[in-house]
């Protein structure tokens, strides 16, 4: 067994330890991660309003409209989210600010020394240092996000005051099941007894409505309980809720369902909450690698899209778009749905680059191109960097160029430290 770094030790000797000890990626369950944080003091959070954010996608976007509302309200939050682009420090924001490496090892240090013989993966460590940060900081409102599924999640721990499922749809089916009645339930075990529980999934499962059956949570679900619509042939929308209606708010840079869904979870928190203040920061929100811009001529976004839904609204975004050509650097986890991903990308795309990955869990680019049933122009690279070169010589100002595929992608080609092209 791996010894704990010694005092004084750097972050990166800490992250180090924690793979090395239980190198196990996934293990779901609580057992393990619910007894340390009894011995930590970390299941009651005193004082503070919690909201836990599952979903197949739009989680940490939701989060990032909610978290600007509630800080340009004067409110302090704290957000845990996964994973981290570059740094790992991302994982856990204090006032829109990414926490310290002291901060980390602290809880680490503290969390290491409670556990003693249960086995922690990495994931559960990450959740409990930031539990064991938030519980001392004590901000105003938490943000947990949901890591996968939401039931047996080590997030789950908490009971929080609003519940929220953003989307469904079929991702991580091994650890999930293959339908999406059960991706639903398994999303739904994050609900309580008497609290909200947001639903921003307009097509939702039976499960999802068991599941609030059977613990006594109040579901309130898109086009129900609260409504939205883009005004036609304006830069506006209306939201619609139970204790909350605003009109000619700002469309955002983040998906709208999503932004509508986080209106959803503030009419239920805060409904005392300025209109224009709220209006202005759904503006505002913005967050890493989705339809992130790093470049205007030409064109280049970031979108961290990895399964089919996910691949649908990037498409749907892309269609807005009239630049001369298309250029996709694709990279992705062999275990995601690359074909469908793909071949629902395929009809907006002029040029490929496929490229693998710098993990294990890598498609192949050869593979990836593969999913491509037409002819078109496709290319494989070793590496995102060589991906990049290719295409930033062949491109011009009225160019677009898309990195997709994975978080991986996207910090991949962050870390080329390109800047404006």
């Amino acid at each position: 067994m791996p010894k704990a770094p010694v005092k004084d030790t750097s972050l990166d000797n800490w992250l180090d330890y924690l793979l090395a000890i239980h190198p196990t990626e996934i293990e779901m369950g609580l057992t393990r991660v619910s007894e340390v944080a009894e011995r930590l003091e970390l299941r009651e959070l005193p004082g503070i309003q919690v909201v836990t954010v599952a979903g197949t996608n739009g989680k940490g976007t939701t989060c990032a409209f909610i978290e600007q509302i509630l800080l340009a309200s004067g409110l302090s939050v704290g957000v845990y989210s996964s994973p981290h682009m570059l740094n790992y420090n991302e994982r856990v924001r204090i006032n829109g600010e990414d926490v310290a490496d002291s901060f980390l090892i602290e809880a680490f240090e503290a969390i290491n020394r409670a556990r003693n013989e249960i086995s922690l993966s990495f994931f559960e460590f990450a959740t409990l240092a930031g539990l064991y940060i938030f519980k001392a900081v004590a901000p105003d409102v938490i943000l947990l996000e949901v890591g996968l599924g939401g039931r047996l999640d080590a997030t789950n721990i908490i009971d929080a005051d609003i519940c929220v499922v953003t989307s469904i749809d079929i991702d991580h089916q091994e650890y999930l099941g293959d339908t999406r009645d059960l991706v639903g339930r398994e999303k739904a075990g994050i609900f309580r007894n008497s609290k909200p529980a947001i639903v921003g999934e307009p097509n939702m499962p039976d499960s999802i409505f068991d599941v609030a059956q059977e613990v006594g949570a109040n579901i309130y679900q898109v086009n129900q309980a609260f409504t939205y619509q883009a005004d036609a042939g304006s830069q506006a929308w209306k939201f619609n809720g139970q204790r909350l209606t605003l009109d000619n708010i700002p469309l955002p840079q983040l998906p709208l369902p999503n932004a509508a869904t986080a209106l959803a979870v503030i009419e239920h928190g805060w409904p005392e909450l300025s209109a224009d203040v709220i209006k202005k920061a759904i503006g505002e929100a913005r967050l890493g690698g989705r339809l992130e811009t790093v470049s205007q001529a030409p064109l280049v976004l970031l979108d961290v899209a990895h399964n089919p839904h996910a691949a649908r609204y990037l498409a749907s975004r892309l269609e807005a778009y009239k630049p001369k050509r298309v250029f996709a650097l694709c990279g992705m986890l062999k275990d995601k749905d690359c074909t469908e991903v793909i071949q629902t990308l395929a009809p907006l795309v002029d040029h490929w680059s496929f490229t693998r990955l710098r993990t294990e869990r890598s498609a192949s680019a050869d593979t990836l191109r593969g999913a491509l049933t037409t002819q078109c122009d496709a290319h494989t690279y070793k590496s995102v960097d060589l991906a990049w070169q290719a295409i930033s010589s062949e491109i011009h100002d009225e160019d677009m160029v898309i990195v997709f595929g994975s978080f991986y992608t996207v910090a991949e080609f962050k870390g080329l430290q390109i800047g404006t092209v």
